[in-house]
């Protein structure tokens, strides 16, 4: 699994501070699923230019010598939190606990990076050329990539590639002590699944989509007759149908629950949480057939049923890539934690 993006995004989060104010030269795509050892959720370069929130460059912390400073902690704050942008800023109640967690994240970073420095590992000089003609390449235009030069490398391409190497350096440390070593084999993940076979067991469940007509609470008759029509309308559409993308389509656009969103699917449903008007319909079912209207309360719904599955234990075929892919993830965050305490057991660390 790899966890870590292309380091022009992680140079794009960590240099992405102009003017007093963060900004963002791209909005790269995003790739696979960034580990919070780094600031490397692209996502993260879009959400920067956010009002509200200043940096100026004044330290934060020294870690063996080495400050960093609220420009390297506000980075990492968006990468914890990257809907700021469409917040305004961070939330009150969460800015403060997102400012611990980012300031914990910087200093793990230089203990990686000083770490890589103290093992003398190197990165090859064509490898950082090739990762700085990629993150020259995320600029509009040459004019835009040489401002960002001048505002914040002061025009040096040469401090730019020492930012690269950084970087790349941080990456093969984590590589080495913590993603390769966190590999789980079909074995692993066999034996896991045979200890522990309570969790791979199921009740009966129902895997539907609904489409909801929900009135007001305080609604008359002549608003409830309506609501009933509509439901009866969309019913009409919905028989229709031919497909789960075609269903959840009219769902998106007709249906008021809050699934309307997700194609009105509800994923796997277990039987005792849903009503017992639709376990019953969904009994006289087919997947891929709907239901008839129901009326709850004052809601009228129905469902498209796209599985019904007995109760029963789930296969090792059946969970062996996401049980792989969880023990991994969980392997990976204790190596991380752990070789964070090794590297802090030693270091002299200053918050100022």
């Amino acid at each position: 699994m790899k966890y870590l993006l292309s380091i022009w995004t992680l140079i794009l989060l960590a240099l992405s501070c102009a003017n007093g104010q963060m900004t963002t030269p791209a909005s790269p795509n995003t790739g696979s699923p960034g580990t919070p050892l780094l600031p490397s959720h692209a996502a993260t370069a879009a959400a920067a230019p956010t009002a509200g929130v200043q940096v100026t460059g004044k330290p934060v912390v020294r870690v063996n010598g080495a400050v960093l400073t609220d420009r390297d902690l506000v980075r990492e704050m968006f990468a914890l939190f990257p809907y700021a942008k469409l917040h305004n800023g961070f939330p009150k109640a969460q800015e403060p606990e997102i400012r611990r967690g980012a300031l914990q994240m910087i200093i793990f970073e230089e203990l990686v990076y000083q770490e890589a420095a103290r093992r003398k590992m190197t990165v090859a000089p064509e490898r950082v050329s090739r990762e700085e003609r990629k993150f020259e390449q995320q600029f509009g235009s040459q004019a835009e990539f040489t401002q960002y030069l001048e505002t914040e490398m002061s025009g040096s391409k040469a401090k730019l590639r020492q930012q690269i190497k950084r970087s790349l350096l941080i990456e093969a440390m984590l590589k080495a002590e913590v993603e390769a070593k966190s590999a789980v084999t079909v074995s692993e993940a066999r034996l896991y699944y045979n200890k522990n076979p309570k969790a791979f067991e199921h009740g009966e469940v129902f895997a539907i989509q609904t489409i909801s007509i929900l009135p007001p609470s305080n609604a008359n008759q002549e608003t409830l007759k309506e609501a009933r029509k509509r439901a009866e309308d969309a019913l009409r559409q919905a028989k229709e149908t031919k497909s789960y993308e075609e269903f959840g389509l009219l769902a998106e656009k007709l249906s008021d629950d809050d699934f309307h969103v997700n194609m009105g699917d509800h994923k796997a449903v277990d039987r005792d949480k849903l009503p017992p008007e639709v376990v019953k319909a969904a009994l006289a079912m087919h997947p891929g057939q709907v239901s008839e209207l129901l009326q709850l309360g004052n809601a009228y719904t129905f469902f498209r049923l796209n599985a019904h599955t007995s109760p029963g234990k789930t296969t090792f075929e059946e969970v062996e890539k996401n049980l792989a892919g969880n023990l991994q993830k969980e392997k990976y965050e204790k190596l991380r934690v752990a070789l964070g305490k090794r590297l802090r057991q030693n270091a002299k660390i200053e918050t100022l």
